[in-house]
């Protein structure tokens, strides 16, 4: 069957949304994701299209088992966001989404590198508006560097590309084997999924987008990426390590976090590291692990920014400091945030412990004892930050003087929605197993994995209650990677900026004396340059002193006029063609 790429759906609503009546286009933005669902539904794997672009043939789309388990999470999501976000006005914001929507579509069914690097790049130009549509001077800043910073992820990754095709020939976006070619693109994807110390830009942006625009920054950009990885390097052990210590990086930053929003950026890093570290291990069982992890990361860590979205929308507040006892007023935004929270800690029944358990199961089957050490780690952080440090300073703890505004019921009724697809996929695991890559040999729900998992989560929640005078938050910043480009931005300025604009002032009043010289010295050539040597001559002379002179110099006093000027030169011309004929 021939399949043209699924994103297409979500960009022609993107064109057609403006073109609707306001009071219907909430609900027409749900219309595209809910038949880009549909339609992957419909598809099955082996379906493409190719075209022929100069000597080349592209595949624009490509199903397999992987490219669908993803496709169906992103349109599912997309769905959900447009319910959470249904209130939402600004119809460039919706039109955004819908171009980021689809543009992560075409990554994951991307059958060649040139369509991926078209795809990738739209990506990062859409998404960029999720943050700068929340219009404060932050979000600016932030959405200015995310932007820079994924140009230049992009470049380097077309870079690779270029250097893969020189090497090999084709554009087939297949397993790589190694070269400097294969380097650059893992560079790019690797950047991509926030992999320390290429992850700055999202703990930086994230926090600063808009309410509904930072629920879908969160699913699409580090997934598509892992998605990448998995297609293109699996089995490449470096990223198993480096999964492994990105798991552990993002849940010490995410500890310290006062932000709500910067702590839950932070656990994406900390959640993609699972997805890393499975795609380096590479065997069938921990590509379903990452894809597993992949999707339900979307969906509870959606849900996450919801709830805490939720709070912002009602209170204009972020940080836990300036929050506290919210439990009365905002009880349905604390219990879906719960759920959420529990998915991600990995408790039994909800999503994260099918997923994340597998991504460790991988690991002990292949003999990597430190990497399943470093991710529990990470888990034991995850459940003491998400579940029980956030929520408690948020709607717990003290009361703050903070008085939330209502909420529109389409942000609980998306909530609501995504909390239900957690709960699900924990209770009956096979609703995503049975989608995966490969099939799943792998049962969750033993008595040994559940007892292992309660301790570990219950002396967490126990360690957490006997030091939660020392668990208080502080209106504090963390520095982190971006310190070394963030930092010397002013002396960056002065070099590249300031210094550059003054040097091209002094160049343009350089050109402007030689050109008033020119315009001048054309009257009367030999008057004016004498005038000019007598006036260099002068003591204590300067060009500011000497231009200004030669501004009141009145050429008529000894103008030559072009009669004898034209006989002089004549005359000169003569003189040299004569000497050039003796001399030879």
């Amino acid at each position: 069957m021939i399949s043209f790429p699924p994103g297409i759906i979500l960009f022609l609503g993107a064109v057609l949304l403006p073109l609707m009546p306001r009071r219907v286009r909430s609900a027409a933005f749900l219309i595209f994701p809910a038949f880009t669902f549909f339609w992957l539904i419909c598809l099955n794997p082996g379906d493409s299209l190719s075209v022929h672009f100069l000597d080349y043939s592209l595949v624009v789309s490509r199903v397999d088992q992987l490219s669908l388990c993803f496709g169906y999470v992103f349109a599912l999501i997309t769905f959900l966001g447009g319910i959470y976000g249904y209130h939402l006005k600004d119809t460039a914001e919706q039109v955004s989404t819908l171009f980021y929507a689809g543009s992560s579509l075409g990554v994951v069914f991307a059958g060649d590198l040139f369509t991926l690097v078209f795809f990738w790049e739209i990506m990062a130009a859409s998404s960029v508006y999720l943050v700068w549509a929340r219009g404060t001077s932050l979000s600016r800043g932030a959405g200015l560097r995310y932007l820079m910073v994924h140009l230049f992820g992009g470049s380097v990754l077309l870079a690779g590309v270029l250097v893969q095709l020189t090497q090999t020939g084709s554009m087939l976006f297949t397993y790589m084997d190694g070269g400097l070619g294969a380097y650059l693109i893992m560079f790019g994807f690797c950047l991509n999924a926030a992999v320390p110390p290429l992850h700055a830009w999202l703990s930086d942006a994230y926090p600063e987008g808009t309410v509904t625009g930072s629920v879908y920054l969160s699913a699409f950009t580090t997934k598509t990426a892992v998605y990448a990885l998995a297609r293109g390097f699996a089995g490449w052990e470096v990223l198993a390590w480096a999964g492994a210590a990105m798991a552990v990086y993002g849940v010490i930053y995410a500890v310290l976090e006062n932000d709500a929003r910067r702590l839950l950026a932070y656990h994406i890093i900390s959640q993609v590291g699972y997805m890393v570290c499975a795609v380096g291990i590479g065997t069938a069982t921990a590509v379903n692990g990452a894809t597993a992890h992949a999707f339900a990361h979307i969906l509870y860590k959606a849900l996450l920014f919801m709830g805490v979205g939720t709070v912002l929308y009602a209170t204009g507040q972020s940080k836990l400091t300036n929050l506290g006892g919210l439990a009365r007023a905002m009880p349905l935004a604390l219990a879906f945030y719960m759920v959420g929270a529990f998915s991600i800690s990995g408790f039994p029944l909800f999503s994260g412990f099918v997923s994340k358990s597998l991504v460790v199961h991988a690991a002990g089957l292949s003999h990597m004892g430190l990497v399943v050490l470093l991710l529990n780690l990470a888990s034991v952080g995850t459940f003491l930050s998400t579940t029980l440090k956030l929520p408690y300073f948020t709607w717990f703890g003290q009361k703050s003087s903070v008085q939330p505004s209502p909420v529109p019921p389409g942000m609980y009724t998306g909530m609501a929605l995504t909390a239900i697809a957690c709960i699900a996929i924990g209770v009956y695991p096979s609703l995503l197993y049975r989608i995966l890559p490969f099939p799943v040999d792998y049962q969750p729900y033993t008595a040994h994995h559940v007892i292992e998992t309660t301790q570990l989560l219950v002396f967490t929640g126990l360690g957490f209650w006997l030091l939660i005078h020392q668990m208080g938050v502080k209106a504090l910043i963390s520095l982190d990677c971006d310190w070394f480009y963030r930092k010397p931005a002013q002396l960056a300025y002065k070099i590249c900026v300031a210094s550059v604009s003054k040097l091209f002032g002094k160049v343009e009043h350089v050109t402007l004396f030689l050109t008033q010289f020119a315009i001048r010295g054309s009257a009367n050539p030999i008057g004016y340059l004498l005038r000019a040597v007598r006036l260099v001559e002068q003591p204590k002379s300067n060009i500011i002193e000497v231009n200004r002179q030669l501004q009141e110099y009145d050429p008529d006093q000894y103008r030559i006029t072009v009669g004898v000027m034209a006989l002089i030169m004549l005359f000169v011309f003569i003189i040299l063609i004569a000497w050039s004929l003796l001399a030879s």
